[in-house]
């Protein structure tokens, strides 16, 4: 139960940078886009990552990889376009 619960949760979430990732690389537009919170943000889904590992849960491994690979695009392209 504890998995299908985090599962949700992880693809809720995961889901939810989609469109913002989606809108910076058809736009180029970042300058509403914080780099101190993408910056923050991107190394704390990263330790997420490490800590899923850590303790072996798939849903946290997966959802923050995900995470990771997306806020990690708009934090390059917050750095790239400016």
């Amino acid at each position: 139960m504890h998995d299908w619960i985090g599962s949700i949760a992880a693809t809720l979430t995961t889901t939810a940078f989609i469109p913002q990732a989606w809108q910076v690389w058809r736009t180029r537009h970042t300058k509403d886009i914080s780099l101190g919170m993408y910056a923050i943000f991107t190394a704390g889904v990263a330790l997420w990552a490490i800590y899923g590992v850590m303790i072996a849960s798939w849903p946290v491994i997966i959802a923050n990889c995900i995470t990771l690979v997306l806020a990690g695009a708009v934090l390059v392209m917050k750095i790239r376009f400016g």
